[in-house]
């Protein structure tokens, strides 16, 4: 089948999160290449090329929604015109599945893991395995933001827990939560494509009973005592009465998807809900944990 790939050209500094945006657009793979042409193909978590000035390059299907993608690409600063954003049409390639030969299993805390299709891991009865291929919808594990979300995930109890993945993308942070034992996951995404990829992986994983996908307009939760959230932080602001009206007193929230010099603005539109904001970093980017103040009867 024919793909298409979108490229734009960034200062160092904003290649992760040029990178952040493709991916959660449905990018099945992001080539990360200097003025020589030289690719760094899928860096390791949060590695940047140390190049002034970096080529940033999407694959997508065919048919992929080019006007919704190069929308969302104009919130990298300096890609605010059109112009500036450059597609093509590529012939019929492997592409996937040359970048799943590349995807190996990863681990995530003590127990918690990522397999692809065709490989496997040590056993330990403690292991909990999350079946993931790379395909429509952002969320593989390979970006900072998932592995502090998924890093968090792995040290929680979710036994009997009502859980809210927004912004679910692959779906990859509720299904974890739901192998994990979580009682009802839902999983709220704008993008149908995000919707039916976690759709099949929650089949893949055995965890369809448990989790219910919705678009944000059929979405009124009002009583989860988790809410995952790693998108970026402009929604995450705007956002935050919807997130805080979703989690009971007492609840916690964990929003990822921000840049260091983003974390105070996104920390200030829930700090007066609050009781407790911890932050953690990974490679310039930070996880917030929300704990919602409890009710005073």
């Amino acid at each position: 089948m024919p793909w298409s790939e979108v490229s734009i050209s960034v200062k160092r500094e904003l290649a992760p999160l040029a990178e952040l945006v493709l991916e959660q657009q449905g990018a099945l793979a992001v080539t990360l290449e200097d003025a020589e042409d030289n690719p760094v193909l899928e860096p390791g978590p949060g590695a940047t090329p140390l190049w002034p000035s970096v080529h940033v390059r999407g694959l997508f299907e065919a048919d992929a929604a080019r006007d919704r993608i190069t929308r969302a690409l104009q919130v990298v600063p300096g890609i605010s015109r059109p112009d500036l954003i450059r597609w093509r049409e590529l012939g019929d390639q492997v592409w996937e599945r040359t970048w799943m030969d590349r995807f190996q299993p990863m681990k995530f805390g003590d127990h918690l893991w990522i397999v692809p299709t065709g490989t496997e891991i040590p056993w330990d009865e403690n292991n909990i395995e999350i079946r993931l291929d790379p395909g429509l919808a952002f969320g593989t594990g390979t970006h900072p933001t998932t592995a502090l979300c998924l890093e968090w995930l792995d040290g929680q109890d979710f036994s009997a827990k009502r859980v809210v993945d927004y912004g679910c993308g692959s779906g990859i942070l509720g299904i974890a939560a739901a192998l994990k034992g979580a009682e009802r996951v839902v999983c709220v995404d704008n993008d149908p494509q995000a919707l039916e990829a976690t759709t099949d992986n929650a089949a893949r994983n055995g965890v369809t009973d448990r989790i219910q996908c919705l678009a944000p307009e059929a979405y009124s939760e009002n009583s989860a005592d988790f809410i995952l959230a790693n998108i970026l932080a402009g929604p995450l602001v705007e956002l935050a009465p919807v997130l805080l009206g979703s989690v009971k007193p007492g609840g916690t929230i964990v929003l990822c998807g921000i840049l260091q010099e983003q974390a105070e603005m996104v920390a200030g539109a829930y700090r007066a809900d609050c009781q407790k904001i911890c932050r953690h970093e990974l490679d310039g980017w930070v996880r917030l944990t929300i704990q919602r103040v409890h009710l005073v009867h």
